[in-house]
Order: structure tokens, then C-alpha cells, then sequence
């Protein structure tokens, strides 16, 4: 018999998993109102055990009477009886009354508790299994991103911080079976392990070992090695003889080892070469950078101390009479292409405006398909986005005016402001912001040309502890990260002067490891910026180029 599954996932803020509509795992605003579902649905479960406890209080008192009267009745059946009174009440108890206790025992209380569930899930935000599987990939991608132990983790440990309470075989279990589904053999073993190595400690345990050895052995073989495949299929035979996918198995891995060791036959006595048509992996060019884009996640690569030392803080006025009395402060992030970090831009009421407007709009952030143009959701990007225009409030329409101040670029052409809440692990892989050359169709229906600049707000940030955990925005080919501050901009053209896209200007933004990122993103297009930031006639080279 399967053990409860109750169980919660302390470090991703997991619930229980029911039929409700809403996407919670792609944006922890989301996530933070899951709280006020469970404390309605413990509310719910606490009536519905009140009730149950009365129920059974009453059954209790109605068997301890009949007792009562039972045990004195028996001392003499005869007397008993022969009492007309106790002739009327044992007539009475076994009908009346007795009709009673029947009542009260087919009395269906849960009903009532189900309906209240059910109106719950209607009308609150309640996760779905996507959002179980959301949240579960996003886990064994700050896993991967982040190089982090598997026993760390399931001890509720991030970067050596302990954040929540450890997990249970059951949780350890649901994550290795929910990357079993998504055919992610390598973190199933991971997470089976652990579980297993869990269930050895646990006084009451939460899961059986014969489902946990099924997805081990399976995994195993799904890996290629077959041998302990085998080992694991017959230690789950041990617990049930009779399981039939186990028997099933058991005699296919042993057929698969003997084929192996007929091909090792044929290759050792030369009649035939034994040939490996699979790719090797480490040939492939990681095209995407991906492997800089972690490490600097992970804060292991940095500029040249060298190319650092050429990097500068100054206040910039552009000679405006308002920044003259308080002038930026500008940060240098990098030259060529130049990014700069705006200090202090955003106040903390503009903050709280921004997202006070933004959240109840909120919808999955969405890419530009790069044939059709048109907006599509995708897994790269774990956020969830809304659009406010400067006539909404006041604060939308100041901080539009300070970009301009900020970049010298007029506003007139540029995009609304879009506020992203990013989710569980939430994340946005290497990209470019603007349209590539073969992109033709991005921005078309806008009419105001490509995107020529871009200002990334770091509008709210709420870190769990002083150590940086995650959340940076990072440039791969260029090897820059940009650690969020709140309040703080970064500030980059995408384009060169001559109307390129600068192939350098790829970014990213790492999976937050732990705490609540806000950002927003305004997007300056070319139209209007001719006599601003004039073209030139002069081309970069090819290879800056996108």
C-alpha cells in the first residue's frame, strides 16, 4: 500500500496539486498568494476534522449508554426485562435511537468539506500539475545552473544557506518522478537516490522502496547501464516476486547483456570492428555560449582586472538645468559595447506603484517567433509580464521621462513599459533584444523601426540574505554580469551607429536561486532618434554583427 503522498516541497513553496485554472510557477507574485489559498484550505480541513471529532464524540456517548444498560441487563436477563420501564427503553434503543446512530453514521460531512474545496479552486488561484512540473524543472535547473548538491538541497540548503526545512523521501520521490515524465533520466537517479537514501532514515516513512527501485531501475537502464539495472530490478523483485513490469524487464536486461557480450566477442577476435555511430557530445560547439552564460551566473568568471581599471563612476548632468541640482550617477559596466549602470533611478513609491499596477494583469512573458513574428510563450523564459502606459499614473510617466533624461533618446517611438515578475528558478536564456538581419517580420506591425536601445529597471529585489543568490543579468560573449540592485538601471544600445545589430549586446538573465525578482524593461526604438544619435556611414565588421 502507497504511503501519503501529503507532503510539500519547503524550498520551491510546492502545494497540493488539484484541477484549479490559474499558472502560478512562472511568477512568485503568483506563488505569494498560493499562501492565502492554503490558509483557507487548512481553515476548511480544520472545520471538517471539528466536525468529524463531534460526530464521533456523539457516537461515543450513545455506544457508552448502551453499554451501560447492557452490562446491567445482563447481571439478570429475567429481572431485566420483566421491568416494564426497561422493557420501553430497550424497545426504544434499538429503534428511536438507534435510527439515531444511523443517521449519524451515514451523515456525510465531507460533503459539505468538498464543496467548500471545490469553491476554493474556482475562485482562488490553486496550482495545476504543469505547475508541479514547472516547479520541478525549475528546481533541477538552479540544480544545474548552480552546480548544487542533491543532499544540500533536500536538506533545504541553497549555496550553503539554509533557507527551509529538510524534504522527505515522498518530496525527494515526486521530484525524481516528475523528471522520470519529462524523460530527464540523469536528474530521476539524482532525486531517486536520494530518496532512497532518505527512506533508510525515516522512522515513519513516507514512500515505498519497491517504486523508488522501478524508477531507479528503469533510469539505469535509460542511461546505458544495464548491469545495475539488473542488480536493482532483482532487489525489487526481493520485495515483490510477483511485480510484473519487473519480471517483464528482468529478462530483457539479461538478454541486452548477453547481446553485449557477443558484440565484445566479435570485436576482440577482429572478425568485426565494433563501431559507435552516436555524435560524441564534446565535439559539438556550444554555439549558444551556454557554458559562460552558467559560469558567470555562478559569479566564476570576471573583466581582466586590466580592462577593469579603465572602467569609471560619474555624475551625468547632459546639460540639463534639473540634473545640474541632481544628477545621475552613472556606473561603467563595460566599453564597447558600453553599458552603464544607472544608480538610484527608481523611488521607492514609483516601485510600488509599478507593481500595484502590474500584478493583477499579469501574463506569461511571451517571445517574437522569428519566422511569423508573432508572440509565443516559450521554456527559456520563466516570467510572467504586464504592459503600463504613461497615461496610467503619474509614475509611469515620470519614470518614461527619466529614461529619456538617462539615455538622451526621445520616448516618442518606444515600447510601454513592460513589469516582469520572474517565477520558481525563473529565467530568460541568451538572447537578443532586438530584430536580427533575417528577422523581418519583428516589429513590423509597430512601424517604428528596430530596437536601438534598451533600459532594464531593477524595480524590486527581495533577497533572502546578504549573499548574492542568483538574479544577475550577464552578457556570455563578453563575459559581464550585472548583479541586481534595486532602484538601479542598466542602460545599453543594441544597435551600432549604422543601423546594426550588435552580436555582442546578447544577454541573459540567470535563474533567481533565492528571493522575489522585479524588473522592468524599456525598449527605444529608432524611429525619432535620427538627429539624437545620428547614423553613420561607417560598418562594423562582421563578426559584431547579428
Amino acid at each position: 500500500m502507497k504511503k501519503s503522498s501529503f507532503f510539500v516541497f519547503h524550498v520551491t513553496l510546492f502545494l497540493l496539486c488539484g484541477t484549479g485554472k490559474s499558472e502560478v510557477f512562472t511568477a512568485l507574485a503568483d506563488l505569494e498568494e498560493l499562501l492565502q489559498t492554503e490558509s483557507v484550505l487548512i481553515n476548511t480541513l480544520e472545520n471538517y476534522i471539528k466536525s468529524e471529532e463531534q460526530k464521533l464524540d456523539l457516537l461515543k456517548k450513545y455506544a457508552q449508554i448502551y453499554k451501560k444498560q447492557y452490562n446491567k441487563a445482563s447481571e439478570d436477563v429475567q429481572l431485566y426485562v420483566a421491568n416494564p420501564i426497561n422493557a420501553y427503553t430497550l424497545v426504544k434503543r434499538l429503534t428511536t435511537d438507534w435510527k439515531e446512530v444511523e443517521n449519524l453514521i451515514t451523515a456525510d460531512i465531507s460533503g459539505d468539506c468538498l464543496a467548500n474545496i471545490t469553491h476554493v479552486k474556482e475562485t482562488m488561484k490553486f496550482p495545476t500539475d504543469e505547475d508541479l512540473n514547472g516547479a520541478a524543472v525549475a528546481l533541477m535547473r538552479l540544480q544545474d545552473t548552480y552546480r548544487l548538491d542533491t543532499s544540500s538541497l533536500a536538506r533545504g540548503e541553497l549555496n550553503g544557506v539554509k533557507y527551509s526545512s529538510e524534504l522527505s523521501a515522498a518530496d525527494c520521490f515526486e521530484l525524481g518522478r516528475q523528471s522520470y515524465n519529462n524523460g530527464d533520466y540523469y536528474h530521476t537517479l539524482l532525486w531517486m537516490r536520494e530518496a532512497d537514501s532518505r527512506l533508510n532514515r525515516e522512522v515513519n516513512e513516507t514512500v515505498e522502496r519497491s517504486d523508488i527501485l522501478e524508477y531507479l531501475a528503469f533510469s539505469t537502464y535509460k542511461e546505458g547501464n544495464i548491469p545495475l539495472a539488473l542488480d536493482l530490478t532483482n532487489k525489487l523483485l526481493e520485495i515483490l516476486p510477483s511485480h510484473p513490469r519487473a519480471l517483464g524487464n528482468k529478462v530483457y536486461y539479461e538478454d541486452e547483456l548477453q547481446k553485449t557480450v557477443e558484440v565484445k566477442r566479435k570485436g576482440d577476435d577482429g572478425s568485426e570492428s565494433v563501431q559507435n555511430d552516436e555524435i560524441s557530445t564534446s565535439t559539438i560547439t556550444d554555439i549558444y555560449g551556454r557554458e559562460f552564460y552558467e559560469q558567470l551566473c555562478r559569479g566564476e568568471i570576471s573583466l581582466p582586472p586590466e580592462r577593469v581599471a579603465r572602467l569609471k563612476c560619474r555624475y551625468l548632468t547632459r546639460k540639463n538645468p534639473f540634473l545640474l541640482l541632481a544628477p545621475f550617477k552613472v556606473e561603467e559596466a563595460h566599453h564597447k559595447p558600453d553599458i552603464f549602470i544607472f544608480h538610484d533611478v527608481l523611488a521607492d513609491s514609483e516601485i510600488a506603484t509599478i507593481r500595484k499596477l502590474a500584478q493583477p494583469r499579469f501574463r506569461r512573458a511571451t517571445v517574437q517567433n522569428t519566422d511569423t513574428g508573432e508572440l509565443e510563450i516559450a521554456h527559456y523564459r520563466i516570467s510572467k509580464s504586464a504592459w503600463l502606459k504613461e497615461e496610467e499614473h503619474k509614475h509611469i510617466e515620470d519614470v518614461s521621462r527619466r529614461v529619456s533624461d538617462m539615455t538622451g533618446l526621445t520616448m516618442e517611438t518606444a515600447e510601454e513599459l513592460q513589469v516582469v515578475n520572474y517565477g520558481i528558478g525563473g529565467h530568460y536564456e541568451p538572447h537578443f533584444d532586438f530584430a536580427r538581419r533575417e528577422e523581418k517580420n519583428a516589429f513590423k506591425s509597430l512601424g517604428t523601426g528596430n530596437r536601438i536601445a534598451t533600459v532594464l529597471f531593477y524595480s524590486f529585489l527581495m533577497q533572502m540574505s546578504d549573499v548574492a543568490q542568483g538574479g544577475a543579468t550577464v552578457f556570455p560573449t563578453i563575459h559581464v554580469a550585472l548583479w541586481p540592485k534595486k532602484g538601479a538601471a542598466a542602460f545599453w544600445h543594441n544597435l551600432h551607429p549604422s543601423g546594426d545589430g550588435d552580436k555582442l549586446t546578447r544577454h541573459a538573465a540567470c535563474p533567481v536561486l533565492a528571493g522575489s525578482k522585479w524588473v522592468s524593461n524599456k525598449w527605444i526604438h529608432e524611429r525619432g532618434q535620427e538627429f539624437l544619435r545620428p547614423c553613420t556611414l561607417e560598418r562594423p565588421s562582421e563578426d559584431v554583427v547579428a
